[in-house]
């Protein structure tokens, strides 16, 4: 069987308020692609972009960006009013994102929202709460600190908060308490209004493929929260940090920055944290693609501080033993591979031995649990 579907990244969506977003055009994009013929919309990660606005950069692996909370919907609740939509100078170019007016005009409209919804029912935010219980309230209090230091990133803190003092935390969660509930609610909006896009496409019969990045940014919830996950020293800096060494387009590599992860670690959980973040693409995605699929064989390991990934050398990654443990304890996704740079013999081995087909070769053959 041959199917064929579009790359379009949500951000691209045609939108009046400057960024694409879970808004009509998305389902009138659903629509071109079912009259086109296709089947499957590849888009880009959708999580919680942060400073650079890379998708591949997020604040956290598993919450989604509240760029695209669709505007229109709040409106629709009684959240919001057009009016002030309208005026908050979110961006006027059709082909351009300015990340700059979003970020400095659209919160304040997400939390003029957040003011008006409090007054509502809460019942089904408060099941949302619950449902997302493993990771939302550690999100949300990283975002609330994140806002009391303006802005800078965790490692950047004053110790208490750095090092997760429990009696600093406990007190920030009673004071923060408002803030806390904010990020919340923008998350509770943004899976709302993303599932009923997915259900929408799926009746449409157009499938979801989803990148999954292989990193976590630094500043992200995931280091402050787990950074037992991660090469850090007892100070909480990384030892080495992400990239890929020099080639034919860079003399000097590319010197990524983000934490490596500490796998001997992720062994001895039984890769619980990544069974947890597919588990959570599963709910997102109908298929995901694992982005640079290679460094899971193999990975690029530069010394922190280095100015240029040509000191960085090659390390061991988990290879077959975390698809396996994925394999095992996954089975609402399929799953594709980045293929992209240099494919050595012990990456082809991986791909062959995990089922898992190239992305670019064959897109829509997929790996699934038997």
């Amino acid at each position: 069987m041959r199917a064929s579907g579009i790359l379009l990244p949500v951000s691209s969506l045609p939108s009046r308020y400057g960024i694409g977003g879970f808004t009509r055009e998305a389902y009138d994009w659903i629509d071109f692609l079912k009259k086109s013929g296709q089947t499957f919309w590849q888009i880009l990660p959708l999580g919680h972009t942060s400073y650079g606005d890379s998708p591949y950069q997020p604040f956290s692996t598993v919450a989604g960006n509240p760029y695209f909370v669709s505007l229109d919907d709040l409106i629709e609740q009684g959240l919001l009013t057009r009016e002030e939509c309208d005026a908050a100078a979110l961006g006027t170019n059709p082909s351009y994102v300015d990340y700059g007016k979003q970020f400095e005009n659209r919160y304040p409209l997400l939390r003029k929202a957040y003011a008006n919804d409090k007054k509502n029912d809460q019942t089904a935010f408060e099941a949302f709460l619950e449902k997302e219980a493993d990771w939302l309230p550690d999100y949300a209090l990283f975002m609330a600190v994140k806002d009391l230091h303006e802005e800078k990133a965790w490692y950047d803190w004053e110790e208490p908060y750095r090092k997760r003092d429990p009696e600093t935390l406990e007190a920030a969660r009673k004071v923060l308490a408002d803030d806390i509930s904010f990020h919340e609610h923008v998350q509770y909006w943004f899976m709302t209004q993303w599932v009923k896009l997915k259900a929408y496409a799926q009746e449409q019969g157009i499938r979801i493929i989803g990148d999954l990045p292989i990193y976590v940014a630094i500043d992200s919830a995931d280091a402050w929260v787990h950074p037992e996950l991660f090469q850090f020293d007892e100070d909480l800096n990384p030892t080495s940090v992400a990239g890929v060494p020099p080639d034919a387009f860079s003399e000097d590599g590319q010197l990524w920055g983000n934490p490596l992860y500490d796998w001997d670690y992720h062994k001895e959980t039984g890769y619980a944290w990544w069974i947890d973040r597919v588990r959570h693409a599963s709910v997102l995605y109908d298929v995901m693609r694992f982005d640079h699929f290679r460094g899971f064989d193999e990975y690029f390991a530069v010394p922190y501080g280095a100015e240029t990934a040509r000191e960085g050398k090659w390390m061991p990654g988990p290879g077959m033993d975390l698809m396996r443990a994925i394999q095992k304890n996954v089975d609402e996704i399929e799953i594709i591979a980045e293929d992209l740079g240099i494919v050595t013999d012990s990456v082809e081995e991986l791909l062959e031995e995990s089922g898992f087909p190239r992305h670019e070769s064959a897109p829509v053959r997929f790996w699934r649990r038997q």
